[in-house]
């Protein structure tokens, strides 16, 4: 080998190929979990839980301590963050609870990035800033009872234009937060007569209280700390001004949003699983059984080994994911990948502990019941399995299936 190839094979062993995020991340892991441990000690995740009712004291204090500013332009009140730092705040309240995770991906992803991606200036510059403070709430209103999957298709809520605002008819399911939101960010049909499902889709931003909005608790086994709603929306109007991006192309304005939504949700998924394994592990060294911590025993052993390198392999590709977007390079296939191996090594890692933990995982005196029902819904919502590798057969140049 010449020595120019070896100074080049050199350069690019100390340059091009890190698996460290840097020290401001570390940083910032460090920080959002002692912010965790102070605000959110174990028995109150649990009384969150046990009582459905939304954390408002996590996310006072993630809006005092600028968390909730970190996809947010600084021109408009945020500190300019990136995926990366979503992905590290969002795994590490979810370390402690997916309800309270989900609470700042709902306003990160579902709030802020919406706006930013489509909304107008006036709406950036009205909305934004009370974002990053913490002032208000939104939540996305797009799943409908005959949706799920073929959220397009399915699509029956409406809004028409009329004088000065537009009127919005139709029913919502899976809103998430609705009921603590001051704003639903709504997305219906304005115009059924295009070729493609995709068009003719609208964007609004709808105040929650706007007369003709009425909600009903769906009932949940899991992330009980967030409730999800139906939203009936009759004859509710909306001023004009708040229609978010173009007429008709909601849905492809809102695209640039889905490779943050995977990304996130295999976050969430991350933090469920590490809580799962730490867990497991500490129960593992001090149960005992047959003389012994049942930690000694292969079987507890290799599950445990297992645990540890489903949560690692998870990690990488969601980190690979978020570096990638945060590059601005293409990451859909990576995106989605994340959140199908975060997803599913979640439920694994999760029934694991179950395992380990015998009857006392049954218990509700024990966290690891609520990580089990709490992952279980990453791998049907926001998108389910199926889906996700309906989309890597497609970019493998496979025929669509759908």
């Amino acid at each position: 080998m010449s020595n120019h190839v070896l100074q080049a094979v050199g350069e690019e062993a100390t340059s091009g190929l890190s698996f460290d995020l840097g020290k401001e991340k570390d940083f910032l892991r460090q920080n959002i979990r002692a912010l965790v441990e102070r605000e959110v000690p174990r028995e109150y995740a649990r009384e969150l839980d046990e009582k459905e009712e939304f954390p408002h004291k996590v996310w006072k204090a993630l809006a005092e301590n600028g968390y909730l500013g970190i996809p947010i332009e600084e021109q408009y009140g945020g500190v300019n963050g990136d995926i990366v730092d979503m992905a590290i705040v969002t795994e590490e309240l979810a370390r402690r609870s997916g309800s309270i995770g989900l609470t700042f991906f709902m306003s990160s992803c579902f709030g802020a990035k919406t706006l930013q991606f489509a909304a107008s200036e006036m709406l950036k510059r009205r909305y934004l800033p009370d974002l990053a403070q913490g002032k208000i709430m939104f939540a996305f209103s797009l799943t409908e009872p005959d949706g799920g999957t073929d959220v397009l298709g399915a699509m029956k809520t409406y809004a028409v234009e009329k004088d000065d605002h537009w009127v919005i008819n139709g029913q919502k399911v899976w809103t998430t937060c609705a009921h603590v939101a001051d704003y639903l960010v709504v997305m219906t049909r304005t115009n059924d007569k295009l070729p493609k499902k995709a068009e003719g889709i609208s964007v609004f931003l709808v105040k929650r209280d706007t007369p003709g909005i009425r909600l009903r608790k769906l009932e949940k086994i899991g992330i009980l700390a967030t409730p999800s709603f139906e939203v009936f929306y009759e004859n509710v109007k909306v001023p004009k001004d708040h229609l978010i991006g173009e007429k008709d192309r909601g849905f492809y304005q809102t695209l640039a949003m889905l490779n943050n939504e995977r990304i996130l949700t295999a976050a969430l998924c991350l933090g469920e699983a590490q809580a799962a394994f730490e867990d497991a592990l500490q129960y593992a060294k001090e149960r005992r059984a047959f003389g012994k911590p049942i930690g000694q025993f292969q079987a507890i052993q290799h599950k445990l080994s297992w645990m540890r390198t489903k949560v690692e392999l998870a990690r990488l590709i969601t980190y690979k994911a978020a570096w990638l977007q945060s590059l601005g390079r293409d990451c859909a296939v990576e995106a989605n990948m994340a959140k199908l191996v975060a997803a599913n090594f979640a439920g694994e890692v999760t029934d694991a502990g179950m395992q380990i933990f015998g009857g006392y995982g049954y218990s509700r005196e024990y966290d690891m019941q609520r990580y089990w029902r709490d992952c279980r819904l990453h791998k049907v919502g926001p998108v389910s399995d199926e889906m996700v590798l309906n989309f890597i057969g497609e970019r493998l140049g496979l025929p669509r299936s759908y």
